[in-house]
């Protein structure tokens, strides 16, 4: 199997919402005003990951609290790109902007069940800080953090 070449750049909002609505974890993802609404205003980074020049996957973040954290807010890779590190680099480069601009820590969300995206952040450093339970199990949300400092 040839190697692959993938490369992260920043790219924009109707990217990642075209993007997204690839992605079956997302039942309802969201649309170009929902990201309008939460970047408009804060600093905030869209990264685009390429495969061999194809579209693979997105990670977007903002300065939601103002308290030192970036808030790694949406991110996913397509299923025929998975396995590719294609979410490593998109996360590598995040901590490397995070850093630049002098962020103190990451933070994110995942639910419950997807298992796969609480397993990435362990293994890359990040903590367990905070759970908010919902009425069902699975939807629980699982903060976690990584310091960057």
């Amino acid at each position: 199997m040839p190697v692959k070449r993938i490369s992260v750049l920043e790219g924009t909002i109707e990217e990642v919402v075209a993007l997204s609505q690839q992605i079956p974890e997302f039942q309802d993802p969201y649309g170009t005003e929902e990201y309008h609404l939460r970047l408009s205003g804060k600093q905030h980074l869209i990264l685009i990951a390429t495969c061999d020049e194809q579209p693979a996957g997105f990670k977007v973040g903002y300065n939601k609290e103002s308290d030192g954290s970036f808030y790694s807010w949406m991110g996913a890779v397509l299923p025929g790109f998975r396995k590719l590190g294609i979410a490593q680099k998109l996360l590598d480069e995040q901590i490397i902007w995070a850093r630049s601009y002098g962020y103190q820590c990451i933070r994110f969300k995942t639910r419950n069940h997807l298992k796969s995206m609480l397993s990435f952040g362990l293994k890359n450093g990040f903590d367990i800080v905070a759970v908010v339970k919902y009425p069902d199990v699975r939807d629980h949300r699982i903060v976690l953090e990584k310091a960057l400092v």
